[in-house]
């Protein structure tokens, strides 16, 4: 099994594992490997050594500034957050719209919930003084959360 080091067009890294190069080739060229974050499909490999430590040695911890976390730090904090997200609000899928509004006036339980709304509804919703955000959900969540 080779684990490797990927990154898509928008600068997410991650790891992907295959069997061999010549598996990830294969799958990347047909357009099979995906970014986590984003659904990218231009996914190039980045480089990578082998770590050897013969001598038993460690190596320092690197310091590391806390104004300035590193992309994969960011990445997981992300993923984490819409994780939380998405525990404690309902999903009501495409009557988002609809439920939203129900909530508002008083037609429904008031709760946390989350849909799909085009750009349009949404923005209709805020006139109407109904807060709402687009929350962009990574691949790796959507589907049952785990």
């Amino acid at each position: 099994m080779k684990v490797l080091n990927l990154r898509c067009a928008n600068g997410h890294g991650f790891e992907g594992w295959f069997a061999s190069e010549e598996d990830f080739l294969e799958q990347n060229g047909r357009g099979l490997v995906e970014c986590p974050m984003c659904n990218d499909h231009v996914i190039t490999r980045m480089p990578s050594a082998p770590r050897l430590n013969l001598s038993g040695a460690r190596e320092p911890e690197p310091a590391r500034q806390a104004a300035q976390p590193a992309a994969a730090d960011l990445q997981a904090m992300w993923m984490q957050a819409v994780r939380e997200i998405l525990r404690q609000t309902e999903d009501v899928g495409e009557r988002f719209v609809e439920e939203a509004r129900r909530i508002h006036f008083g037609e429904a339980e008031e709760r946390g919930i989350r849909g799909v709304a085009t750009p349009e509804e949404r923005e209709a919703l805020r006139d109407e003084g109904i807060e709402v955000m687009a929350l962009p959900v990574p691949a790796a969540l959507k589907g049952p959360v785990q």
